[in-house]
């Protein structure tokens, strides 16, 4: 089946989006010539490398990766060591940042979660639109995804700038006593309740997709969508954990609250 679609703000002309299934090569085949979208529908994440490159691995995955890089110009190992670093990326020594100090606490969940949100948020973004604009005539849950995804948007952004800006130097002025002890319990409180508010929209995004399982013929983008949005579930009940149990805990009882 084909979908035509003109997109407005995300691409300058009309195009033709391929919704047959991934043909994948033998076993053996070099990198090189294998399709991006076989790649991309073998590990999703590696969506995030053609991206940087700006590798088409959707309307155009039935290209090589070779054929992709003559076509952008640019060198075909580089684009192979960034794959190949995806394949074999493996998580650092065992750490656990709830030990950390509070201000070091502070610091890690902005350097790590609000910047892993920085980075992914705008790209899901994009995704979300152009599924929602593809698929959304005949799978009207995508369109309510997408209105959900820009709720969470808007709220995590809002959310960050008030933690970043307030709530955080204020939690490392404490812990570095060059501030004296003062209430914190109503900001927390209020960033408590904006984290249920995400929350929800995380339950309400995870419902709609069915546990972000895209169907068997979904396109590499929606693949590569489901696979981000799941990636950031995980990431924030993992961020949100960290300042509700531990870091507004510890906040509290340095300002003796």
């Amino acid at each position: 089946m084909m979908n035509r679609w003109v997109a407005g703000s995300l691409c300058d002309v009309a195009y033709i989006m391929s919704h047959h299934p991934n043909i994948y090569s033998p076993p053996g085949t070099l990198i090189a010539d294998r399709t991006v979208g076989e790649l991309v529908a073998e590990r999703p994440g590696r969506s995030r490398i053609f991206q940087a490159f700006g590798i088409d691995f959707c309307c155009q995955g039935g290209r090589t990766l070779r054929e992709a890089c003559e076509r952008k110009n640019m060198a075909l190992d580089a684009v192979i060591d960034q794959l190949e670093a995806e394949l074999s990326a493996k998580p650092g020594p065992a750490s656990n940042p709830a030990e950390l100090p509070i201000d070091e606490l502070a610091r890690y969940i902005v350097e790590t979660h609000h910047g892993f949100l920085r980075r992914e948020l705008p790209r899901l973004r994009a995704m979300s639109e152009r599924v929602a604009s593809v698929h959304g005539g005949h799978t009207p849950s995508l369109v309510e995804m997408l209105r959900t995804f820009i709720g969470l948007e808007e709220e995590v952004t809002s959310h960050m700038m008030k933690e970043e800006q307030i709530l955080f130097p204020a939690i490392i002025a404490l812990s570095r006593g060059t501030v004296s002890p003062r209430p914190l319990d109503g900001p927390i409180a209020c960033m408590i309740h904006e984290h249920e508010i995400v929350g929800e929209a995380l339950a309400h995004l995870n419902k709609l997709s069915h546990r972000f399982q895209p169907p068997a013929d979904a396109c590499n983008t929606y693949r590569a969508l489901f696979a981000g949005l799941h990636d950031l579930e995980e990431d924030l009940h993992r961020h949100i954990h960290l300042e509700n149990a531990v870091l507004f805990p510890a906040a509290k009882a340095l300002a003796g609250g």
